[in-house]
Protein backbone atom coordinates (compact mmCIF):
# COMPACT_ATOMS: atom_id res chain seq x y z
CA UNK A 1 0.00 0.00 0.00
CA UNK A 2 1.12 3.93 -0.99
CA UNK A 3 2.22 5.78 1.98
CA UNK A 4 1.84 9.32 1.62
CA UNK A 5 4.42 11.71 3.73
CA UNK A 6 4.35 15.40 2.30
CA UNK A 7 2.57 18.19 4.09
CA UNK A 8 1.26 21.22 3.46
CA UNK A 9 -0.13 23.79 5.46
CA UNK A 10 -3.09 24.86 2.95
CA UNK A 11 -6.15 23.30 1.10
CA UNK A 12 -5.21 25.06 -2.25
CA UNK A 13 -6.52 24.15 -5.78
CA UNK A 14 -2.64 25.03 -6.68
CA UNK A 15 -0.91 22.45 -4.43
CA UNK A 16 0.53 19.93 -6.70
CA UNK A 17 -0.80 15.86 -6.49
CA UNK A 18 2.10 13.38 -4.84
CA UNK A 19 -0.29 10.76 -5.97
CA UNK A 20 -2.84 9.59 -8.11
CA UNK A 21 -5.47 7.42 -6.85
CA UNK A 22 -8.62 5.10 -9.16
CA UNK A 23 -11.79 4.57 -7.33
CA UNK A 24 -11.79 2.02 -4.51
CA UNK A 25 -7.69 2.24 -3.87
CA UNK A 26 -6.24 2.22 -0.29
CA UNK A 27 -3.54 4.88 1.10
CA UNK A 28 -1.77 5.64 4.25
CA UNK A 29 -1.52 9.07 5.07
CA UNK A 30 1.64 9.34 7.42
CA UNK A 31 0.71 12.65 9.74
CA UNK A 32 2.51 14.98 11.49
CA UNK A 33 0.62 16.66 15.23
CA UNK A 34 -0.88 19.84 14.75
CA UNK A 35 2.43 21.62 16.07
CA UNK A 36 4.24 20.60 13.11
CA UNK A 37 7.10 18.37 16.08
CA UNK A 38 7.61 21.85 17.24
CA UNK A 39 6.58 20.76 21.02
CA UNK A 40 8.27 17.79 22.42
CA UNK A 41 9.06 18.82 25.96
CA UNK A 42 6.71 20.21 28.56
CA UNK A 43 9.45 23.07 28.45
CA UNK A 44 7.85 23.75 24.87
CA UNK A 45 5.77 26.48 25.12
CA UNK A 46 2.97 27.67 22.95
CA UNK A 47 3.03 31.26 23.55
CA UNK A 48 4.07 34.14 21.50
CA UNK A 49 7.50 33.36 19.74
CA UNK A 50 5.46 30.19 18.47
CA UNK A 51 5.59 29.67 14.55
CA UNK A 52 1.67 29.02 14.27
CA UNK A 53 2.31 29.24 11.05
CA UNK A 54 3.46 25.55 10.99
CA UNK A 55 0.56 24.37 12.30
CA UNK A 56 -2.16 21.89 11.34
CA UNK A 57 -0.12 20.05 8.60
CA UNK A 58 -2.08 17.90 6.05
CA UNK A 59 -0.22 14.91 4.32
CA UNK A 60 -1.31 15.05 0.56
CA UNK A 61 -2.67 16.18 -1.43
CA UNK A 62 -4.29 13.08 -3.44
CA UNK A 63 -5.56 13.43 -7.10
CA UNK A 64 -8.31 11.25 -6.87
CA UNK A 65 -9.45 9.88 -10.73
CA UNK A 66 -13.34 10.77 -11.71
CA UNK A 67 -13.50 13.08 -8.99
CA UNK A 68 -15.08 16.12 -10.85
CA UNK A 69 -16.97 18.95 -9.54
CA UNK A 70 -20.48 19.00 -8.63
CA UNK A 71 -19.53 14.89 -7.64
CA UNK A 72 -18.78 13.65 -3.75
CA UNK A 73 -15.32 12.00 -2.27
CA UNK A 74 -15.89 9.21 -0.37
CA UNK A 75 -13.41 8.32 1.77
CA UNK A 76 -13.82 5.05 4.43
CA UNK A 77 -11.58 5.10 6.98
CA UNK A 78 -9.82 1.68 7.36
CA UNK A 79 -7.91 2.96 10.51
CA UNK A 80 -6.15 5.43 13.29
CA UNK A 81 -2.67 4.44 14.39
CA UNK A 82 -1.46 6.68 16.82
CA UNK A 83 2.27 7.41 17.95
CA UNK A 84 3.32 6.35 21.82
CA UNK A 85 3.16 9.93 23.14
CA UNK A 86 1.62 13.29 22.36
CA UNK A 87 1.33 16.62 23.93
CA UNK A 88 -2.07 18.73 25.06
CA UNK A 89 -1.31 22.23 25.66
CA UNK A 90 -2.80 25.83 26.57
CA UNK A 91 -2.94 28.50 23.69
CA UNK A 92 -2.90 32.43 24.57
CA UNK A 93 -6.20 34.10 23.94
CA UNK A 94 -7.69 30.67 23.54
CA UNK A 95 -10.61 29.55 25.14
CA UNK A 96 -12.75 30.19 27.61
CA UNK A 97 -10.68 29.54 30.28
CA UNK A 98 -7.24 30.86 29.31
CA UNK A 99 -6.99 34.08 31.61
CA UNK A 100 -7.15 31.38 35.03
CA UNK A 101 -4.39 29.61 33.82
CA UNK A 102 -0.83 29.47 33.25
CA UNK A 103 0.84 28.41 30.01
CA UNK A 104 1.31 25.05 30.18
CA UNK A 105 2.31 21.88 27.89
CA UNK A 106 2.06 18.30 28.75
CA UNK A 107 3.42 15.34 27.28
CA UNK A 108 1.45 12.31 27.80
CA UNK A 109 1.99 8.63 26.84
CA UNK A 110 -0.29 6.39 24.98
CA UNK A 111 0.11 2.55 26.38
CA UNK A 112 -2.77 -0.13 26.20
CA UNK A 113 -5.73 2.31 24.51
CA UNK A 114 -5.16 4.82 27.54
CA UNK A 115 -3.25 7.85 28.16
CA UNK A 116 -2.59 9.41 31.72
CA UNK A 117 -3.15 13.25 33.30
CA UNK A 118 -2.61 14.07 36.65
CA UNK A 119 -3.16 10.84 37.61
CA UNK A 120 -6.30 10.20 36.37
CA UNK A 121 -6.35 7.30 33.25
CA UNK A 122 -8.22 8.69 30.17
CA UNK A 123 -9.42 5.88 27.42
CA UNK A 124 -8.09 6.64 23.71
CA UNK A 125 -10.30 7.87 20.99
CA UNK A 126 -7.79 8.24 18.23
CA UNK A 127 -9.51 10.82 15.74
CA UNK A 128 -8.64 12.87 12.43
CA UNK A 129 -8.80 16.70 13.30
CA UNK A 130 -8.13 17.75 9.60
CA UNK A 131 -9.59 16.14 6.54
CA UNK A 132 -10.74 17.77 3.54
CA UNK A 133 -10.41 19.02 -0.21
CA UNK A 134 -9.10 21.98 -2.21
CA UNK A 135 -11.77 24.65 -2.21
CA UNK A 136 -12.23 26.47 -5.65
CA UNK A 137 -11.91 29.56 -4.62
CA UNK A 138 -9.26 31.31 -2.64
CA UNK A 139 -6.46 28.78 -0.18
CA UNK A 140 -8.08 27.88 2.94
CA UNK A 141 -5.20 27.55 5.96
CA UNK A 142 -5.81 23.96 7.84
CA UNK A 143 -6.89 25.21 10.77
CA UNK A 144 -9.79 26.22 9.15
CA UNK A 145 -12.87 24.37 8.36
CA UNK A 146 -15.44 24.90 5.94
CA UNK A 147 -17.75 23.26 3.09
CA UNK A 148 -14.17 21.73 1.61
CA UNK A 149 -14.12 19.90 5.35
CA UNK A 150 -10.77 20.86 6.56
CA UNK A 151 -10.35 21.61 10.19
CA UNK A 152 -14.00 19.84 11.61
CA UNK A 153 -12.35 18.75 14.79
CA UNK A 154 -15.05 16.13 14.69
CA UNK A 155 -14.79 12.62 17.54
CA UNK A 156 -16.90 10.99 15.11
CA UNK A 157 -13.87 11.20 12.33
CA UNK A 158 -12.25 8.11 13.78
CA UNK A 159 -11.73 3.82 12.71
CA UNK A 160 -14.69 2.68 10.56
CA UNK A 161 -16.84 6.27 9.84
CA UNK A 162 -17.53 7.10 6.12
CA UNK A 163 -16.82 10.67 5.24
CA UNK A 164 -18.45 12.53 2.04
CA UNK A 165 -17.05 15.65 0.97
CA UNK A 166 -18.50 17.77 -1.66
CA UNK A 167 -15.35 18.06 -4.64
CA UNK A 168 -15.22 21.12 -5.84
CA UNK A 169 -12.08 20.73 -8.16
CA UNK A 170 -10.98 18.24 -10.88
CA UNK A 171 -9.41 15.60 -9.02
CA UNK A 172 -11.11 16.60 -5.42
CA UNK A 173 -6.89 16.84 -3.64
CA UNK A 174 -7.61 15.18 -0.77
CA UNK A 175 -5.50 15.81 2.13
CA UNK A 176 -5.80 15.19 6.07
CA UNK A 177 -3.78 15.25 9.21
CA UNK A 178 -4.33 16.83 12.77
CA UNK A 179 -4.57 13.35 14.88
CA UNK A 180 -5.74 13.60 18.21
CA UNK A 181 -5.43 10.47 20.78
CA UNK A 182 -8.25 11.33 22.66
CA UNK A 183 -10.50 15.28 22.81
CA UNK A 184 -13.44 16.59 24.08
CA UNK A 185 -16.25 17.69 22.30
CA UNK A 186 -15.80 21.40 21.82
CA UNK A 187 -11.71 20.90 22.74
CA UNK A 188 -11.88 23.46 25.50
CA UNK A 189 -8.53 24.90 25.47
CA UNK A 190 -7.74 24.62 21.61
CA UNK A 191 -6.03 20.84 21.40
CA UNK A 192 -6.93 17.23 22.07
CA UNK A 193 -3.71 14.91 22.58
CA UNK A 194 -1.89 16.44 19.65
CA UNK A 195 -0.28 13.29 18.01
CA UNK A 196 1.35 11.98 14.52
CA UNK A 197 0.51 8.69 13.18
CA UNK A 198 -0.67 6.57 10.11
CA UNK A 199 -4.29 7.53 8.82
CA UNK A 200 -5.44 4.45 6.23
CA UNK A 201 -8.73 5.10 3.75
CA UNK A 202 -10.34 3.82 0.92
CA UNK A 203 -11.24 6.63 -1.57
CA UNK A 204 -14.11 6.29 -4.11
CA UNK A 205 -16.59 8.68 -5.83
CA UNK A 206 -20.37 9.45 -5.90
CA UNK A 207 -21.24 10.54 -9.32
CA UNK A 208 -24.07 13.21 -9.53
CA UNK A 209 -25.20 13.85 -5.76
CA UNK A 210 -24.66 17.35 -4.47
CA UNK A 211 -24.30 18.27 -1.15
CA UNK A 212 -23.18 21.54 0.83
CA UNK A 213 -21.66 20.53 3.53
CA UNK A 214 -19.25 17.79 4.69
CA UNK A 215 -21.53 14.37 6.09
CA UNK A 216 -19.71 11.83 8.16
CA UNK A 217 -21.92 8.28 8.49
CA UNK A 218 -20.76 6.29 11.52
CA UNK A 219 -22.08 2.63 12.51
CA UNK A 220 -24.99 4.37 14.22
CA UNK A 221 -26.04 7.60 12.60
CA UNK A 222 -25.22 10.09 9.74
CA UNK A 223 -23.59 13.83 10.93
CA UNK A 224 -23.91 16.96 9.25
CA UNK A 225 -20.84 19.16 9.73
CA UNK A 226 -20.78 23.22 9.33
CA UNK A 227 -18.45 25.86 10.36
CA UNK A 228 -19.61 29.67 10.45
CA UNK A 229 -18.07 32.75 12.83
CA UNK A 230 -21.34 32.06 14.86
CA UNK A 231 -23.32 29.30 15.81
CA UNK A 232 -26.90 30.76 14.95
CA UNK A 233 -25.59 30.48 11.29
CA UNK A 234 -23.64 27.14 11.94
CA UNK A 235 -26.94 25.95 13.18
CA UNK A 236 -28.96 26.77 10.26
CA UNK A 237 -26.49 25.31 7.54
CA UNK A 238 -26.76 22.07 9.35
CA UNK A 239 -30.14 22.29 10.42
CA UNK A 240 -31.23 22.57 6.37
CA UNK A 241 -28.06 20.42 4.77
CA UNK A 242 -29.62 17.73 7.08
CA UNK A 243 -33.02 18.20 6.56
CA UNK A 244 -32.63 18.16 2.55
CA UNK A 245 -30.46 14.72 2.79
CA UNK A 246 -34.17 14.07 5.73
CA UNK A 247 -36.37 15.07 2.91
CA UNK A 248 -34.98 12.91 0.14
CA UNK A 249 -34.39 9.54 1.89
CA UNK A 250 -37.57 9.65 3.67
CA UNK A 251 -40.10 11.08 1.60
CA UNK A 252 -40.97 13.71 3.90
CA UNK A 253 -41.80 17.24 3.04
CA UNK A 254 -39.53 20.59 4.83
CA UNK A 255 -42.37 21.07 7.68
CA UNK A 256 -42.29 17.72 8.65
CA UNK A 257 -38.38 17.19 8.09
CA UNK A 258 -37.83 19.80 10.48
CA UNK A 259 -40.41 18.29 12.84
CA UNK A 260 -38.31 15.06 12.68
CA UNK A 261 -35.24 16.69 13.51
CA UNK A 262 -36.48 17.93 16.14
CA UNK A 263 -37.20 14.64 17.58
CA UNK A 264 -34.40 12.47 17.02
CA UNK A 265 -31.58 15.22 15.90
CA UNK A 266 -28.81 15.81 18.23
CA UNK A 267 -26.35 19.41 18.15
CA UNK A 268 -23.20 19.08 18.96
CA UNK A 269 -20.28 21.36 19.06
CA UNK A 270 -17.09 19.63 17.34
CA UNK A 271 -14.81 22.92 17.64
CA UNK A 272 -16.13 25.64 19.89
CA UNK A 273 -12.87 26.93 22.03
CA UNK A 274 -14.01 30.31 22.07
CA UNK A 275 -12.61 33.54 22.35
CA UNK A 276 -11.05 32.14 19.09
CA UNK A 277 -10.19 33.19 15.22
CA UNK A 278 -11.41 29.70 14.39
CA UNK A 279 -15.26 29.19 13.56
CA UNK A 280 -17.55 27.25 15.41
CA UNK A 281 -17.39 23.84 14.09
CA UNK A 282 -20.78 21.83 15.22
CA UNK A 283 -22.48 18.94 13.96
CA UNK A 284 -25.85 17.70 13.69
CA UNK A 285 -27.16 13.93 13.89
CA UNK A 286 -29.66 11.74 13.15
CA UNK A 287 -30.36 7.71 13.61
CA UNK A 288 -29.17 5.60 11.20
CA UNK A 289 -32.19 3.66 9.29
CA UNK A 290 -31.09 0.31 7.81
CA UNK A 291 -33.35 0.50 4.85
CA UNK A 292 -33.06 4.39 3.99
CA UNK A 293 -29.90 6.00 3.92
CA UNK A 294 -29.28 9.27 3.53
CA UNK A 295 -26.29 8.85 1.22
Amino acid sequence: MTELTQYVYAFDKANEPIARAKDGDEFSFRTLDCYSGQVCTEEDIVGESFNFSRTNPATGPLYVEGAMPGDVLVVDVLSVEVADKGAVTTIPNIGPLYDRCVDRTRILPVKDGKTELGGLSIPINPMIGVMGVAPAGEPIACGYAGKHGGNMDSKKLTAGSRVYLPVQVEGALLQMGDIHAVMGDCELCGTGLEIGGVITVRVSVLKGRKLDWPVIETADAWHVVSARKDYTSALIDASAQMQELVCAAYGLDPTDAYLYLSLEGDVCINQGCQPCPVEIVLRISVPKRSDKPLL
